[in-house]
């Protein structure tokens, strides 16, 4: 990526609607080649794809399920034949929340952190032997600070911080960066039943948009991050402060 034009593609999980697809287009607007993820949603990553096309960008409808232990390799199988392109871009968005104090444990921590694991080993195969790559992870604020009543969720997303981490500076001598982005209150269909009243607690008193994370995200698989790894970015008004 050193001359500034993506040369592999991207990969963008949980890319139908909301964050995800706000990221798969700010991507596909800066060159790269994009997989637009889905579990069930086709209609829904299908219109991504022809928004994506219909501005001169390049894209691709793949359905699966991340938490399929096969998922990884027949997604990164599917990219590399569609595009005949590395994937030299990963975006772990894919996510979900079951809140009820501990309720829906597996499902919650199989989705959020079980699945961005497997995607970042497969990745790491492919980016190492590059000696180039991008990965960037959605976290959420409350992996950093408590939130009653989302205990899988919080969990989930503190060990998709620290894998960040860890993972990161495994491999930070091999021109792949690996870090986090930890939306707060984002405008989105899974927070669209959240009381309106709980935006007092946020400082900037307003809820963020998907693209205002996008925006986050596309610096972070630049060129121009190349000497940042390891990071969590804060994308929630100041309530993690």
């Amino acid at each position: 990526m050193d001359d500034g034009a993506p040369r592999g593609s991207a990969l963008v999980t949980g890319a139908s609607r909301g964050i995800g697809a706000a990221i798969a287009k700010v991507l596909a607007a800066d060159g790269w080649p994009v997989g637009v993820n889905y579990r069930a949603d086709r209609g829904g990553a299908q219109a991504v794809v022809e928004q994506i096309e219909g501005a001169g960008g390049r894209a691709v409808a793949l359905g699966a399920d991340v938490t399929d232990p096969r998922a990884s390799h027949e997604l990164f199988e599917a990219m590399e034949s569609h595009f005949d392109r590395p994937v030299l871009a990963l975006v772990n968005n894919a996510g979900i929340n079951r809140d009820d104090l501990c309720d829906d444990w597996s499902a919650v921590l199989d989705t959020d952190l079980t699945a961005a694991f497997r995607l970042i080993r497969r990745a790491l195969r492919t980016m190492l032997r590059a000696r180039s790559g991008r990965i960037v992870n959605i976290s959420s604020v409350v992996g950093l600070r408590a939130n009653p009543g989302q205990a899988n969720y919080a969990a989930a997303k503190a060990g998709l911080i620290a894998l960040t981490k860890t993972a990161a500076v495994e491999v930070a001598r091999r021109g792949v960066t690996i870090n986090a982005v930890a939306p707060g209150w984002i405008e989105t269909e899974m927070t669209s039943e959240v009381p309106k009243e709980l935006l007092e607690a946020v400082p900037a008193r307003r809820a963020g948009t998907p693209a205002e994370v996008a925006a986050c995200v596309r610096f972070l698989t630049s060129p121009e991050a190349g000497y940042i790894t390891a990071a969590v970015l804060t994308v929630d008004g100041g309530l993690a402060a």
